[in-house]
């Protein structure tokens, strides 16, 4: 079964689209992380769900 961890981030009604994108890009190029959801909430509060996947390594004996 694969597992996730989630990173969620929260942008104001002031930021701009173009400055959201910016900082999903570089935590999808750098953190390996994959746009899991996005939520626009009453008031113009941008949340963003983000996760990856976790790599366990089996012990060796």
């Amino acid at each position: 079964m694969v597992e996730y961890e989630y990173r969620v981030l929260s942008f104001g009604r002031e930021t701009a689209r173009g400055d959201i994108r910016r900082a999903l890009t570089e935590h999808a190029e750098y953190g390996h992380w994959e746009l899991h959801r996005t939520r626009i909430y009453i008031g113009g509060i941008t949340r963003t769900w983000l996760r990856r996947k976790i790599i366990r390594v089996p012990r060796a004996s």
